[in-house]
């Protein structure tokens, strides 16, 4: 057996055996999908970081790294300037909303402060969106184990899949944070003990920059901060700043702490933490840069460091890093999605009645039938990772203007959050499709559908209070 499959088995086992060993404690839907509100800073630090350092801020960041260079910290980096404001500013408030009146999932906030149509529009929304999101995070994990290992696309899908369902599915928010402690520690050892044997590798820093600087067309602004350009910079600060402030994952997982200080302390830490990591994959991705300056594409460069810069121990490691990032952003798309079902569709439409109880074994129940086709999906599509972007964003652009608005004004009612959602959905694909992708005037299409959503509720916030 391949040393690297014999050391995902035992990591995975381990994972599994924690998340069921954490799960005994979990009584009541309250457990599964908020932990009983008892999260401290330290566990929703954790959870919180395992969810945002996931495949994009690895595999895609150290791509990013070795195609752009410095200037590829943007795009972890932008994650972790939106987590601030998550911090200091949107977090406390919704967490004070949800302690007040009980929230379980954001479609809860949006009912309390819109309508049910509101709630059951974003959570259909969100279902479609997450079911491809979370095929796409196994999918990443089989492209991973086929590169260094060999093994067969439906064995990895399958493999990250039943190891992700099985932890989270048996204690939820409770098992995942557990979980989440041992992720965090792992990804971050794993890429800091890379990082400097990468650089090891091509000669330290100097020996870097002398090899970098004298490959075709690539030059200085390789080592610039902002060496890909204004523009670039700018639309990833749109595009994920949003994303990381209005995520239903994040902030589901924001309701389980149990007080605001921690809210600020925990989303706080997971903000500077992100803000560091990013230079790390980036750093792994410009080394390999000089090492391997033709590689087929960009995305492979972590895999070939794994295999080819890196000692086999720490090759290890770091791989077991990278499948940390990938199952644990998986668990926190089936956390949003398996507690959106339970709780916006089931309890909410088809059930108001039921107990604590039987909304938990519900829970379960769509974790693990959510996360079957999430494996089935990430089967049969060829490749879905690149494209994935626009299922995020569009949830994104629907969900941010009504969600931050709405803790800040009350004039706004439900037929503006209805059209602000349309017309961000419109306006964002529309934009993408027209641009293929690329943006206009160096803007991303959730500039432009974020614009058209703050656009359909200005005349509710100019209106005169009651």
């Amino acid at each position: 057996m391949n040393g690297y499959v014999l050391l995902l088995l035992l990591y995975a086992g381990a994972l599994i055996a924690l998340g069921i060993l954490a799960s005994r404690s979990v009584r009541a839907a309250a457990d599964f999908f908020v932990a009983r509100r008892s999260l401290g800073a330290g566990r929703l630090f954790a959870t919180l970081l395992a969810a945002n350092i996931g495949a994009g801020s690895t595999v895609g960041a150290a791509g990013l790294g070795y195609q752009f260079g410095l200037s590829g910290w943007w795009w972890v980096g932008s994650a972790g300037l939106g987590s601030i404001l998550l911090a200091l500013v949107v977090g406390p408030k919704l967490w004070a909303l949800a302690a007040q009146h009980g929230f379980y999932t954001v479609g809860d906030y949006l009912e309390y402060r819109y309508g049910r149509t509101v709630r059951g529009t974003i959570a259909v929304i969100l279902w479609v969106g997450s079911l491809a999101i979370l095929a796409g995070q196994w999918i990443a994990v089989a492209w991973i184990l086929d590169v260094v290992a060999g093994v067969p696309k439906p064995f990895g899908c399958a493999f990250g899949g039943l190891v992700t369902i099985l932890y989270f599915a048996a204690g939820g928010l409770v098992s995942a944070t557990w979980v989440n402690v041992v992720q965090v520690i792992v990804k971050l050892s794993g890429f800091a003990l890379a990082l400097p044997f990468a650089l090891g590798s091509v000669g330290g820093w100097t020996g870097l920059r002398e090899t970098v600087l004298a490959q075709d067309a690539i030059g200085s602004p390789y080592f610039e901060f902002v060496g890909f350009g204004l523009d670039r910079v700018l639309a990833y600060c749109l595009m994920l700043v949003p994303s990381f402030i209005a995520s239903p994952g994040l902030v589901q997982k924001v309701y389980g702490a149990r007080s605001a200080q921690a809210v600020r302390i925990g989303v706080g830490a997971n903000a500077c933490a992100l803000l560091l990591f990013a230079f790390l994959p980036v750093g792994i991705g410009m080394a390999v840069r000089a090492a391997h300056p033709d590689l087929a594409h960009r995305e492979l460069a972590l895999p070939v460091a794994l295999v080819s810069i890196l000692p086999v121990w720490l090759g290890g490691i770091l791989l077991a890093a990278i499948f940390s990032a990938e199952v644990s952003s998986a668990d926190a798309v089936l956390f949003m999605l398996s507690t959106s079902l339970a709780q916006d569709l089931y309890k909410r439409f088809l059930r108001p009645e039921a107990s604590e109880r039987e909304l938990l074994r519900v829970s379960r129940l769509t974790a693990t039938v959510a996360g079957a086709f999430g494996i089935l999906l990430a089967i049969m599509l060829p490749s879905i990772i690149a494209a994935l972007s626009i299922f995020y964003t569009l949830l994104s652009a629907a969900l941010f203007v009504p969600l931050i608005l709405g803790l800040f004004s009350t004039r706004p009612r439900e037929r503006a959050a209805l059209m602000a959602i349309a017309l961000a959905l419109v306006v964002t694909a529309g934009t993408h499709l027209a641009a293929e992708g690329q943006g206009i005037a160096g803007l991303p299409p959730i500039a432009f559908g974020l614009l058209a959503s703050f656009g359909a509720m200005l005349p509710a916030l100019l209106r005169p209070g009651r």
